[in-house]
């Protein structure tokens, strides 16, 4: 009996060894497949070599004029990791990209009137992805102005108006909050560091830490990689085809020819005035998204200049 179950134990063992051999790995690599005939390789699947892009980083950069020490290892590798989260991020490059067409070159030039590098455009982009949001904190429109500042830079806001979704006004204040930082600092990196932060927050972070320049500050999260994203942003949108975003010219988005009209006494309906003017309400909001309700009530010596497309 003995005898016996030991030949039946030495027969399980065998059929599971034949069991393991059919599917042990060959000397190249390969997993054997069992058919009728023979045992035949059965390859792998395997990832294309240029699955993943490595992008080249730049060996020299500046922001505002500014050098950026792409020679202090930490500075390299902070860059780089923006750049590879904001190119991997395609569906919000693209859509960045492509809103870009309707307002980054007037933007642009109203920063040139007023004395700002045009590098700070890039800013408004890290601030609202050009877009009018509101933050949890409250601040508003593209240059994201909280209430209080928004009113010591001339931004009007009311019940039924907020012009820090006025992109134009918003951006001739955001330039004068600039240049007043800069009369502080004396460094436009610094600027932009304090424009995340706060003036008052990174001068105390200079003294604490016997620090002036941005790159030899230990700073917290959001700010250590605010000015990285800016660069990023910068980077990609300076060099699209070599990050990998083919976009065509007719590929932007653009506004429509706008009117602009000149309103100097209340609106009682806005909807209604839009009407007779050839327009809809939607276009109207569209259009000057600082209206915030439905009607408009024009202060005595005051006026507003209304955009409705031609």
């Amino acid at each position: 009996m003995k005898s016996y179950h030991l030949f039946i134990i030495y027969g399980l063992l065998f059929t599971c060894l034949i069991g393991l051999a059919v599917i042990w790995k060959s000397s190249d690599g390969s997993v054997l497949q069992e058919t009728e005939e023979t045992l035949i390789p059965m390859s792998l699947p395997t990832l294309p070599a240029d699955s993943v892009r490595i992008f080249e980083i730049p060996k020299e950069l500046s922001f505002a004029g500014e050098k950026v020490p792409l020679e202090i290892q930490d500075v390299y590798e902070r860059l780089e990791r923006e750049i590879y989260v904001n190119a991997y991020w395609q569906s919000n490059m693209v859509l960045l990209m492509k809103r870009s067409g309707k307002y980054l070159n007037e933007i642009s030039q109203i920063l040139q009137e007023n004395g700002i590098p045009d590098d700070f455009k890039y800013l408004a982009i890290a601030e609202s992805a050009l877009m009018n949001a509101t933050s949890s904190a409250g601040a508003k429109g593209f240059w994201q102005f909280m209430e209080d500042t928004a009113k010591e830079y001339d931004l009007e806001i009311s019940r039924d108006v907020d012009e820090r979704y006025h992109w134009q006004k918003s951006t001739v204040a955001a330039a004068k909050y600039l240049n007043k930082a800069h009369q502080k600092f004396g460094n436009w990196t610094a600027v932009a560091a304090s424009y995340n932060m706060g003036q008052s927050g990174l001068s105390r972070r200079q003294t604490e830490q016997l620090q002036e320049d941005y790159y030899d500050l230990l700073l917290n999260d959001e700010t250590s990689r605010y000015i990285f994203r800016i660069l990023a942003f910068k980077v990609i949108f300076e060099n699209p085809k070599k990050y990998g975003f083919g976009l065509r010219k007719e590929d932007y988005y653009t506004n429509p020819v706008l009117k602009s009209i000149t309103v100097s006494d209340d609106i009682k309906n806005l909807a209604e005035w839009a009407k007779q003017r050839g327009s809809s309400y939607k276009e109207l909001k569209l259009y000057n998204p600082w209206l915030r309700d439905r009607d408009l009530n024009v202060k005595r010596g005051r006026s507003y200049e209304i955009l409705l497309p031609e």
